[in-house]
């Protein structure tokens, strides 16, 4: 995988919202303050989308990860913010406003033979009953977040559940 030079408005974007998340794993804040960091794109955004009673999460079926949030990475000219809601819009055909706390700043890999990048995780609530319409080959479905479900990251379910219980106490 090639460098990505990361543009200065995603890169204090990234920032700003690191800095603002809930939780921030992996020393994601340090590794966005580096000097080099705009060298070490891409960045990555995701969408944890909940739905009202907080108890399922939109996930994808990715062809190799397993069940997913949407998500990927941010585009030229582009904010992570920006690049969720595309994504989020992309994967399963729902366009929603996010939430203005974004759940989690992360660094970790999304393949084996690819650097660690680092990623925010955005965060919805949605009307279950808002029809999906998700990319070819790739399934979105509501997933409870009390069940196990096949993930890359299986750290995530503990995770959302975590921000679930979170938006819950701030309802």
């Amino acid at each position: 995988m090639t460098d990505h030079l990361i543009e200065p408005r995603a890169l204090d974007a990234a920032l700003c919202d690191a800095r603002e998340a809930m939780t921030a794993y992996d020393n994601a804040l340090e590794w966005l303050q580096r000097p080099d960091a705009a060298r070490k794109g891409p960045l990555a955004t995701e969408v944890w989308a909940f739905d009202s009673t907080l108890t399922h999460i939109l996930l994808v079926d990715h062809r190799w990860r397993g069940w997913v949030p949407p998500g990927g990475k941010v585009d030229p000219g582009e904010t992570p913010r920006e690049a969720a809601r595309r994504e989020l819009f992309e994967e399963t055909g729902v366009r929603a406003e996010l939430l203005g706390t974004p759940a989690a700043a992360t660094v970790r890999s999304y393949h084996p033979d690819w650097p660690a990048t680092m990623g925010v995780s955005y965060l919805a609530v949605l009307d279950r009953r808002t029809p999906l319409a998700p990319e070819q080959g790739q399934p979105a479905a509501w997933r409870r977040l009390d069940e196990p479900w096949q993930g890359w990251f299986p750290e995530d379910r503990l995770r959302m559940r975590r921000c679930a219980a979170w938006l819950a106490r701030r309802a």
